[in-house]
């Protein structure tokens, strides 16, 4: 079909974003033209309670239509995301979906965070490049966008840089609200800017530095550090009034903390004497915002003690935290799941969807890991309220879809979600080559000394693209996968030599992540 006609039974501002969403999607990935001119396909879109809270339908409506209806503006954002999974895109045009069904989201907390800093993409792709992302993220379930204003790269809240950050931040967050997403803020609960006070500066301690720090962060047990970085977390609050958040994480490390006398053990001592004024200045600022009180890092070293102190603590449920966030880099951690949340309080996690195994992370292109996520899923997913991916760029695109699939519905596989990620992406024809490629790809993703199956993985990748529609060839999803397997190959190929092949893939993702002034963290190895 070329022509697709798309009427709104509902109107409000969010309602016509959705929709919006909906035509880019056809147009961009066929020849379809879409709107709200008669065609030869209808989609009708409404919203109508008594489905289930972010939930949808997508039915059969009259005159051969297909009409999808949301609970509520995210639910029906959801609905038309699994309504574009379901539908085919080709050179013929627009093929409508088959999927027909109800379903609503398991898990409440289903959010996206966004690192915006190492001028990654986050921090400098084209902003608008990052609002259709987070649209594209929404399609997928996820129900909030956090981001962090990391204020220790700049001297003061009134540094241009900060100005040029916060312009940016409130930017993507807006993108989120326009389509029915909330909003949301992490930072640090002793948080400081590089021009900090060094008298009122954090104290140092070798359990500190395995976790990383900056050395700008303020040790709140020494008098005015708490007044300022009070007054620098309510000029932060405000200047995201015009968006409106909806949930704030505070951390306690990486970078953070104080290993002074009166701060130690940090999770369960110092960390919750400020982090609870921040709470509660947030929610003057807010007051309807979720509190999520993060303990990453918590008990890195045997005898901190800062989970039992934390329980201790919270035997009676504080009035001031919404939600418990735990995780680690590499697996969660004991203690979370030997017991219940300190307080009763909902959990939820961080899957560190960016950083593992790789380095520079998404340097030789796409990361899918499937087969690790579900074996972490598999021993955390009953105890969880949800969670947020922590995002360092787009290669990771793959993982962040499974792991929507799991927030979605817990009992989902992630092979379930790939399938579908693929059919959607690539080719509903190129599912079994492009399954095939990525198990290759998972297997030599820490790069082994044994090769997992590199040549088989470029071979079946190489098949497929004969299936792959010419807009999903030239997109950067087809490309970051493709350019990893190539690499991949010239890598077991020719161990320890660069190949001219290798150097012009490697070219290519720095243009596609837009890596140009990164830091080695995350820019692909020129």
């Amino acid at each position: 079909m070329k022509t697709v006609h798309i009427e709104l039974l509902n109107r409000n501002k969010t309602i016509e974003n959705i929709a919006g969403v909906l035509v880019r999607q056809i147009e961009a990935r066929c020849g379809a033209k879409a709107g709200e001119s008669k065609g030869e396909a209808s989609i009708r879109l409404a919203v109508r309670q008594g489905i289930g809270e972010e939930g949808f339908e997508i039915a059969d409506g009259p005159n051969g239509s297909v009409q999808i209806t949301g609970n509520d503006e995210r639910g029906l954002l959801y609905g038309v995301g699994k309504f574009l999974r379901s539908s085919r895109f080709d050179e013929e045009g627009f093929t409508p979906g088959g999927w027909r069904g109800r379903s609503v989201p398991e898990k409440p907390f289903r959010a996206i965070y966004f690192a915006t800093h190492f001028h990654n993409f986050y921090h400098d792709a084209p902003v608008e490049a990052i609002e259709r992302y987070v649209e594209e993220l929404g399609l997928w379930g996820y129900n909030a966008v956090i981001v962090w204003y990391d204020m220790h790269h700049f001297n003061g809240f009134d540094d241009p840089d900060a100005r040029k950050m916060i312009a940016r931040l409130r930017s993507i967050l807006k993108a989120a609200k326009r389509v029915g997403l909330r909003a949301g803020l992490t930072m640090l609960a002793n948080e400081g800017y590089a021009d900090s006070p060094e008298a009122l500066r954090h104290v140092m301690t070798p359990s500190l530095a395995l976790r990383a720090t900056y050395g700008k962060e303020l040790c709140p047990s020494k008098p005015g550090a708490r007044e300022l970085m009070l007054t620098w977390f309510e000029q932060t609050f405000r200047a995201f009034s015009e968006v409106g958040l909806d949930y704030l994480c505070i951390w306690p490390y990486d970078q953070g903390g104080c290993g002074c006398e009166q701060c130690r053990p940090w999770g369960a001592n110092g960390f919750l004497k400020i982090a609870e004024p921040v709470a509660l200045l947030a929610r003057k600022a807010y007051p309807s915002i979720k509190i999520i009180l993060s303990t990453w890092l918590f008990d890195i070293r045997e005898n901190e003690g800062e989970w039992e102190g934390l329980a201790r603590d919270f035997e009676r449920r504080p009035g001031w935290v919404d939600y418990i966030l735990a995780d680690s880099h590499a697996t969660f951690p004991e203690y979370p799941l030997a017991h219940d949340a300190p307080g009763g309080l909902p959990l939820v996690n961080f899957p560190e969807i960016s950083m593992w195994g790789m380095y520079p992370w998404g340097g030789y292109g796409a990361n899918p890991l499937p087969e690790r996520f579900q074996g972490l899923w598999d021993s955390i997913g009953r105890k969880l309220s949800g969670g947020f991916p922590y995002s360092e760029g787009i290669f990771e695109d793959i993982n962040k879809a499974v792991i929507s699939g799991f927030y979605w519905k817990s009992d989902r596989k992630a092979e379930e979600t790939l399938k579908e990620y693929i059919a959607y992406e690539y080719s509903p024809d190129a599912v079994k080559d492009i399954l095939c490629a990525v198990r290759a790809l998972e297997k030599n993703h820490t790069r082994p000394e044994k090769d997992g199956g590199s040549a088989e993985a470029f071979a079946a990748l190489s098949r497929a693209e004969s299936h792959v529609a010419p807009s999903a060839r030239r997109a950067w999803r087809w490309r970051i996968l493709y350019l990893r397997a190539l690499l991949d190959r010239e890598h077991y190929a020719i161990p320890g030599r660069r190949t001219e092949e290798a150097r012009r893939a490697i070219s290519e993702l720095v243009e596609i992540y837009h890596a140009q002034n990164a830091e080695a963290s995350v820019k692909p190895p020129l």
